[in-house]
């Protein structure tokens, strides 16, 4: 096997080296600051560094680096379950034959929004799933399934793997993320993908303000956060202002069935969907509520699976999917997602947990897809962090669009001065042995 040494693990090696020269799994903070001006150029390039390739190769996980990020907010994010003040999550970067594939895990500090946090993404990350895979050959993205497998639930945690792959076997084989996902598919990916606004809970002024300065940007959908209470009078506010926009509600599983009768007084009011109304791990319930409205309905917490969405369908509990690529475990799921919902004539779209321009650009892979018709909650990093870890990701104000990134990979490029800015915590696994592949118990 031809092995290249790829110049972020050199970085990561010199900055994590010990005083008597023996490799030591440690933190980027107090190393970070001196080295980065001296070892920049290359981390740059280790972010994407494409290499055309006539034939597929196997390709064996020689390194993966594991780091927690925060991000300082412009604003604080409000939601119904509580607010944001800080973005959270960690990064991973699987390397293999000089190339480096990188995924993002947008989790929180508390399990406000679904039972995974930063803290159990790393536990399980450090301790099951990366020595695991260590040694490990993959092919293609499915082939790290049987590693991920081994874990039951944890979705985020493993998604993060998931789209690492993807971004590392679209980098072998001289491919963007985006054209490697549509293969698939006789229509191949979008050029540029449709994409819209999230607004957390505040006053309906501010909110209103805030539809306003996000359609100066260039966003056209607008997507509102609500609460009990604070959900009606926002809405007629919003529509009146604002008659011709496209516009949804996202409930975060904040209401109950006994709660319909507010959702029916939303029927005047053209909304393009109401999002996740009744419990988080709830699907019989919203196939109840489904008839009593004329909003058209969508699911996005209960959906883990293919099996979920199939159970949604079945029980005709919604219009419309969310689909979270690391809610439901990765790219792979999610393109299998898609696949179901395109033949049953589901309209879906892409959606987001405040990622950074990494987990950003790829949820804009997968949303170039042919059957994502929907506006996604693409939004751009730079609205939401006042730190950068990767090339801004700019909207087309004319049409509310992004560009697909065409290079190999995921497509951005890594600020090597922005990722050292995040960083909190980083360790380092090594292996030179193979490992086999786990068997699974069904």
């Amino acid at each position: 096997m031809r092995v290249v040494v790829n110049p972020l693990t050199r970085i990561c090696s010199t900055l994590c080296r010990g005083a008597g020269g023996a490799p030591k799994v440690g933190s980027l903070i107090g190393h970070a600051d001196r080295k980065l001006n001296e070892y920049a150029p290359a981390l740059g390039r280790a972010g994407a560094l494409p290499r055309a390739a006539t034939e597929r190769e196997t390709m064996r996980i020689e390194r993966i680096d594991l780091y927690q990020y925060r991000l300082p907010m412009v604003r604080p994010f409000v939601i119904s379950s509580g607010p944001m003040t800080q973005g959270h999550g960690l990064f991973v970067a699987l390397h293999s034959e000089g190339l480096v594939g990188w995924g993002e895990c947008p989790t929180t500090p508390s399990p406000m929004y679904c039972p995974e946090t930063t803290g159990t993404a790393w536990h399980i990350a450090s301790e099951y799933l990366i020595p695991s895979m260590l040694g490990a050959d993959i092919e293609e993205t499915q082939d790290l399934e049987p590693y991920l497998g081994r874990v039951r639930g944890h979705h985020f945690c493993k998604g993060m793997f998931d789209m690492a792959a993807w971004d590392l076997v679209s980098k072998r084989d001289g491919l963007s993320m985006a054209r490697k996902l549509a293969q698939p598919y006789p229509e191949g990916a979008k050029e540029r993908v449709a994409c819209g606004w999230a607004i957390g809970i505040q006053g309906i002024a501010e909110t209103i303000a805030a539809i306003g300065a996000a359609r100066e940007r260039g966003f056209q959908r607008m997507k509102l956060k609500i609460r009990p209470g604070h959900e009606l009078a926002l809405a007629r506010a919003a529509r009146l202002a604002f008659p011709d926009i496209p516009l949804m509600l996202d409930a975060n599983s904040a209401y109950g069935l006994e709660d319909a009768p507010i959702f029916q007084a939303m029927d005047e009011l053209r909304l393009l969907m109401i999002e996740q109304p009744l419990d988080c791990d709830d699907i019989y319930d919203h196939s109840r509520l489904h008839p009593l409205i004329k909003t058209p309905l969508c699911l996005d917490e209960s959906i883990h699976s293919v099996g979920d969405t199939r159970l949604a369908l079945a029980l005709k509990a919604c219009d419309i999917i969310n689909i979270k690529p690391g809610r439901v475990g990765g790219w792979t799921e999610a393109r299998r997602i898609h696949d179901l919902c395109r033949a049953n004539g589901i309209p879906v779209w892409i959606g987001g947990m405040l990622e950074s321009g990494l987990g950003i650009a790829a949820k804009v892979a997968i949303a170039s897809l042919p059957g994502v018709t929907l506006p996604g909650d693409l939004e751009v990093s730079y609205m939401h962090y006042t730190l950068e870890v990767t090339e801004p990701i700019a909207i087309n104000p004319e049409d509310s669009t992004i560009t697909v990134p065409t290079k190999p990979g995921i497509g951005v490029e890594i600020d090597p001065a922005g990722l050292a800015a995040a960083i909190a915590r980083h360790e380092s696994f090594v292996s030179t042995k193979q490992v086999a592949v786990p068997e699974i118990s069904r």
